[in-house]
C-alpha cells in the first residue's frame, strides 16, 4: 500500500498534483494523445467557446458574474446583467480567457509551470486571485466543469480517429478536466 502525506496534499501543489495524476492514470500517453489533438480541437475551439458563453450568459446564475471588472479587463463594463450580450466587450475579453485555456491544453508541455497554471484556473473564479469582488460558487464551477467536458467528449466523437483512438483520447481529456477540477475546487475549501 502506498502511503500518501495527506496534508502535504493541502500544501504541496507539485505533490498533489502527481499524486491525481497517478491515482487517476493522467500519464504521458494522455498527454500525447492531448497535444495531437490539436490539428482537431483546434480549429473547433472557436465554436466550443461561442457555445460556452451562449450558455453561461443564458443563466442569471452564471451571466451575474461577467457584470463586475474581470481581473485585466480595461473597457467599459456592462451596467448589469440585462446588457450582457455574446459581443459586450468584456464577454470578448473572457472568450479569449477560454480559447487560451484551450490552446494551453493541446499546445504547453505539461510540467511544473502548467501544473501552476491549472491551479491558478482554478483560483481565478475565487476572491484569491483575479477581481476579489468575484466570487463563482462552487456549483458554478462545476457546471462550467460538466459543460466544458461535455462539449470535448462530442467534439472528439466528431473528429475522423479511429474508434480506439477517440475512446483513449477522450479518456486522456475526461483525466485532465477532473484534476482541472480538483484544482478549481480546492480554492473553495472553508469558503
Amino acid at each position: 500500500m502506498k502511503k500518501i502525506d495527506e496534508q502535504k496534499l493541502e500544501t504541496d501543489l507539485q505533490y498533489r498534483y502527481e499524486y491525481l495524476a497517478e491515482f487517476i492514470g493522467f500519464g504521458p500517453e494522455d498527454v500525447s494523445l492531448i497535444q495531437m489533438s490539436a490539428p482537431h480541437l483546434g480549429p473547433r475551439i472557436p465554436e466550443i467557446v461561442e457555445t460556452t458563453y451562449h450558455k453561461l450568459l443564458s443563466y442569471d446564475a452564471t451571466a451575474r458574474h461577467f457584470v463586475p471588472r474581470q481581473a485585466g479587463f480595461e473597457g467599459e463594463v456592462p451596467a448589469d446583467v440585462g446588457s450582457l450580450t455574446d459581443h459586450h466587450p468584456q464577454i470578448q475579453f473572457r472568450k479569449d480567457h477560454l480559447n487560451r485555456y484551450f490552446m494551453q491544453l493541446i499546445g504547453r508541455s505539461y510540467d511544473a509551470k502548467m501544473v501552476v497554471y491549472l491551479d491558478m484556473v482554478g483560483k481565478m473564479h475565487t476572491p484569491g486571485a483575479g477581481n476579489s469582488a468575484i466570487h463563482v460558487p462552487l456549483v458554478q464551477m462545476n457546471a462550467l466543469m460538466g459543460l466544458l467536458s461535455d462539449a470535448l467528449m462530442e467534439s472528439i466523437s466528431e473528429w475522423p480517429l479511429d474508434p480506439a483512438t477517440a475512446q483513449r483520447t477522450a479518456r486522456a481529456f475526461n483525466k485532465l478536466l477532473w484534476i482541472q477540477n480538483d484544482l478549481a475546487n480546492r480554492h473553495y475549501a472553508g469558503s
